[in-house]
């Protein structure tokens, strides 16, 4: 007798995602206040790193997930901390463009040796090849997840 295929319960999945995000954000939250920033204030950092320089406030704003009267707040105290400057773009004067100072750069690098360690331990147990497929599924994940986003703005 052929053997049926069992159906994988996925109902929770993405559920299961979202709590894990949440509590890896949480842990990087932890470590990274030992250099004095909170969450709300290293993930524009690491962000606006991610982007690259030049970066329009708007697309800073999209990549957080955060509106943009609220990251003008966090913008303001990081530009008084000396670690990013904003600037006029010339091609739309109402755009803020931004970029990381030398000490914002020094900031990000010590954000992302914490990253780098963090991932290491929990990513231990797993081998190459794991690591590879999940980011695979997790990729495939993203652009499911985009495909169903833009067909529901329509």
């Amino acid at each position: 007798m052929p053997e049926k295929k069992k159906k994988t319960d996925s109902s929770n999945l993405l559920f299961r995602l979202s709590r894990l995000t949440r509590r890896w954000r949480k842990v990087l939250d932890q470590e990274v206040q030992s250099s004095g920033l909170t969450d709300a204030t290293w993930r524009p950092l690491l962000h606006l790193h991610l982007l690259g320089d030049g970066v329009r406030q708007k697309d800073l704003a999209a990549s957080v997930g955060i509106e943009g009267p609220s990251l003008v707040r966090l913008l303001d105290m990081l530009i008084s901390k000396g670690l990013i400057e904003r600037s006029e773009d010339t091609a739309d004067r109402r755009a803020k463009l931004l970029c990381l100072t030398p000490e914002g750069l020094e900031v990000v690098g010590r954000i992302q040796e914490t990253v780098v360690k963090l991932e290491d331990e929990v990513l231990s147990p797993f081998s190459t090849s794991e690591i590879s497929q999940m980011l695979e599924f997790v990729q495939r994940l993203e652009s499911n997840v985009d495909g169903v986003r833009q067909r529901s703005k329509r």
